[in-house]
């Protein structure tokens, strides 16, 4: 659901009918009196808001937004009929996600919608688990059996590939150019330093990480 804070009846009504047609539900409000009420209702997963509305301006209800608890991480695009870099900026500044000025195409809207959404979509891959190893992509923290395991980037970053692709053999030629770069001119040997001493700081979870004699290595899913 896409809510529309916009007091121009015509611009609304196309907002909503491109919104529509381009496969969103949407519902619009000429002012924060229903937009207030229709938050207690449903938390929309994005909100187009015009900074000059009766009543209730823009940046206010985008203030209140972002102090809500409920609702800091709704995504917003601004929408106004000014242009100035100033207005940009306190738009910006006060937590929108983008700016769109008036007047602007529908597609040009929609694909700021799009592309807004993909930024703040929550990933769902942001803790990989094998066995009693489990690696908090965005805490950047790695625990096993409860207990957090301090790495060097390097370490962290050959856990990472290897528990992303479980069960793929990677040769010690793919994982010094994945990780160190395809420019760096070290041995292969670094791998396999590098692997020992992870599988020492993993203790029994090092275990997941297996030799492939004659090839490389592989995290056993």
């Amino acid at each position: 659901m896409i809510y529309c804070v916009e007091d121009d009846n015509a611009i609304r009504d196309l907002m909503l009918y491109t919104l529509g047609a381009s496969g969103f539900q949407a519902k619009g409000f000429p002012d924060s009196t229903g937009f207030w009420q229709a938050m207690t209702e449903e938390k929309p997963e994005l909100i187009l808001l015009d900074i000059m509305l009766p009543g209730e301006d823009g940046i206010t209800i985008l203030k209140k937004l972002r102090a809500g608890a409920a609702t800091a991480n709704i995504p917003i695009i601004m929408a106004t009929a000014k242009g100035s870099e100033f207005d940009k900026v306190i738009g910006l500044d006060t937590g929108a996600d983008d700016y769109l000025v008036k007047p602007f195409g529908m597609m040009e809207m929609v694909a700021r919608i799009k592309a807004v959404m993909r930024r703040t979509a929550p990933k769902t891959d942001q803790v990989l688990t094998c066995g009693d190893i489990v690696l908090d992509e965005v805490r950047h923290i790695v625990t096993v059996d409860g207990k957090q395991v301090v790495l060097t980037l390097k370490e962290y970053e050959l856990l990472k590939l290897l528990m992303e692709n479980a069960g793929q053999v990677f040769t010690r030629d793919i994982l010094l150019s994945r990780i160190w770069g395809q420019d760096y001119l070290g041995e292969t040997r670094t791998v396999d330093v590098h692997i020992g001493t992870l599988r020492t700081k993993l203790a029994k979870g090092g275990e997941k990480i297996e030799t492939v004699r004659g090839v490389g290595y592989k995290m056993v899913e």
